[in-house]
């Protein structure tokens, strides 16, 4: 009889909230669709796909807009089928079976997992009390430990603190044999990104995402920056034909244009503005029963020892939120979906204290 071999035999699938909520505010997806004139180039779109024939393989069109949109060398960004894709392509390629990678926690899943599946040797640096990043213990671990490949999100998915562009360039400095990725999908909402500084190392690598911002989560489209070599190697180990021909084009369509992308940003972070405001207004009305923390990102993050029984209780009401990480996660929607998020709070807060 066959057996599952043992890396796979006990592993979970990703377990993403399923089913209908009335809100849904636990993806961090943008909460704005695409504006109407976009959506019907799109749908122009579709009468120029040969869809007998496979995509670009180099998504050429869709790498020249990137890279117009960000100010950076197109020789310089490879496209993948969401972020995703290319962790699972960086832990495949640059690690060998027993390599050491780092993560800092709590962070995104999905790195310790692709560090598992391909068999490397996972270590992981516990952030600070404050969720903070501290640098030099970072710097020396990796240094410690031999670790080919240190990967973390700035903004943090869950924490939404930023690392400061300075503490960056020290940590990238200090470990010239280290592969550092830096994972900056959500940093639309900041102002910290490497990525006029990416051609400045050769041991850097910055992912960033149109999911977020940009409100293209369905197209699943995720880009690698870095300098020429690096973007050669994701070119030769990707697989060929990775991003379908109509995310492609209407990627490429949306990317071009930026005045309505940057009116979508400043929406989204107003709408955050006003969720982390009613947050604050809870914390000070309900005092020790949460901490928010500060953040740049388009979710807030919340510390509280009941998290999980809060997830549940919005459930039952038809609203979803993340609980990752040890963090209650909630992205910000639209002006409704938060007063009825802030609403379906109170009701907890004063369950409990009945």
């Amino acid at each position: 009889m066959y057996q599952l071999n043992e890396k796979i035999r006990d592993l979970k699938p990703y377990d993403p909230i399923q089913g209908s909520y009335r809100v849904r505010l636990d993806a961090n997806e943008s909460f704005l669709p695409l504006p109407p004139a976009i959506l019907e180039e799109a749908q122009a779109l579709l009468s120029t796909i040969d869809f007998n024939r496979y995509p670009d393989p180099a998504a050429g069109e869709l790498c020249a807009a990137f890279a117009a949109c960000y100010g950076v060398s197109p020789e310089l960004v490879v496209a993948g089928n969401g972020s995703d894709e290319l962790i699972t392509v960086l832990f495949e390629a640059f690690l060998q079976k027993g390599d050491a990678f780092a993560t800092v926690e709590p962070d995104f899943s999905m790195y310790a997992f692709n560090g598992h599946l391909h068999e490397a040797r996972h270590v992981p640096l516990q952030k600070d009390p404050d969720f903070r990043l501290d640098i030099d213990k970072l710097t020396e671990t990796c240094q410690n430990e031999g670790v080919k490949l240190l990967i973390f999100s700035n903004p943090c998915n869950p924490t939404s603190l930023v690392c400061p562009r300075e503490d960056l360039r020290r940590l990238i400095s200090a470990l010239p044999d280290t592969l550092v990725v830096l994972d900056e999908a959500y940093m639309d909402f900041s102002d910290q990104s490497m990525l006029p500084e990416v051609e400045r190392y050769d041991n850097l690598i910055i992912l960033r995402t149109c999911s977020k911002a940009f409100g293209m989560a369905a197209l699943r489209l995720g880009f690698a920056v870095c300098q020429k070599p690096l973007a050669d190697a994701l070119r030769a180990v990707k697989s060929p034909y990775n991003v379908n021909s109509l995310s492609q084009a209407v990627g490429a369509a949306v990317l071009r244009h930026q005045e309505e992308l940057q009116a979508a940003r400043k929406t989204i972070l107003a709408s955050c503005r006003e969720l982390r405001a009613g947050l604050e207004r809870q914390a000070r009305q309900y005092p020790g029963r949460f901490t928010l923390l500060p953040g740049e990102t388009n979710f807030a993050a919340l510390s509280m020892p009941d998290g999980e029984a809060l997830l549940r209780f919005l459930r039952e009401r038809g609203v979803a939120i993340r609980y990752t990480g040890g963090l209650v996660r909630i992205t910000c929607g639209t002006p409704e979906e938060n007063r009825i998020l802030l609403t379906e709070l109170e009701a907890y807060w004063n369950r409990e204290r009945t």
